[in-house]
């Protein structure tokens, strides 16, 4: 007769995050014993790394901090949505997060160094993702000095935790304002701030493109200039921020919508789960 009861089972898999059948396989080995219990999961899971390092991350969340100026987005990933939604992955991310408050890192690999406790952030993941029994990464991780910060968590569905992130960098004006850009952010993907943070290559390569599509739609000599321009612009108006149509108020741009509040932005980061 087993040594536990189903109350047993409840709390361990609340303490830990694993599955009911992991749960119950190491209370079994460790006579009801909860500690013990704790302790083979994380050996097993442990031992799991290395099969576990091929595996697809494709769920996980977003997760913001703001202090002193600084701010990061970090993106911690799973396998699976049920271990995404869990309570223990996202302790496990916001003690990620809160370690990294006023650490130096630019990247996930230097997030991954910091300390936290007595080991690093990289170490404790491991050993949490051993209980969890699944694959767990700091896939991303992204930082940024200003005088004010907008972070804006989204979740695209209310059983998970905020799959899009944004951190917008701004200073002066209307923080409703700035709120607001930064959920058009969310929705609306831009790439570059402004037309003088897209590269000149690529400028060049859009309207190379443009004129050929032009010329293979017969479009007369005389006119071609005009339309690859337009075509040019079209492509800012959708992936430079400053030039999108605002989504509160499309007859205006970003662009003409923070300076008419006094809304200077320095910076923007948008982070997505998989993405």
């Amino acid at each position: 007769m087993s040594n536990y009861t189903a109350a047993d089972v409840k709390a361990l898999r609340e303490r830990s995050g694993a599955g009911m059948m992991d749960c119950k396989k190491a209370l079994d080995e460790s006579d009801g014993d909860l500690e013990k219990a704790m302790e083979a999961l994380r050996l097993k899971g442990l031992k799991g790394v290395t099969k576990r390092e091929g595996r697809a991350t494709s769920e996980g969340l977003i997760v913001s901090r703001v202090s002193d100026g600084k701010g990061f987005l970090m993106e911690l990933a799973c396998e699976t949505d049920f271990v995404a939604k869990g309570e223990k992955f996202i302790e496990l991310a916001d003690s990620v997060a809160d370690a990294l408050v006023g650490s130096d890192a630019t990247n996930a690999e230097e997030a991954l160094k910091a300390p936290m406790g007595s080991s690093t952030v990289g170490e404790q993941i491991t050993n949490e993702a051993a209980i969890l029994g699944e694959k767990v990464e700091l896939r991303k991780f992204a930082a940024a000095s200003a005088d004010s910060f907008d972070a804006y968590m989204h979740r695209t569905s209310k059983d998970l935790p905020p799959q899009v992130g944004v951190l917008l960098g701004y200073s002066g004006g209307d923080a409703d304002v700035a709120h607001d850009v930064a959920v058009h952010i969310a929705a609306f993907s831009p790439i570059y701030m402004s037309r003088e943070d897209v590269p000149a290559d690529l400028v060049e390569k859009e309207r190379s493109i443009a004129e050929e599509t032009a010329r293979n739609e017969g479009k007369p000599e005389q006119a071609l200039p005009k339309i690859v321009e337009g075509r040019v612009t079209g492509f800012f108006k959708e992936n430079v921020l400053l030039d999108q149509a605002f989504a509160k108020d499309p007859k205006q741009s970003v662009g003409q919508v923070l300076e008419s509040a006094g809304v200077k932005v320095s910076s923007f980061i948008r982070l997505r789960v998989g993405a």
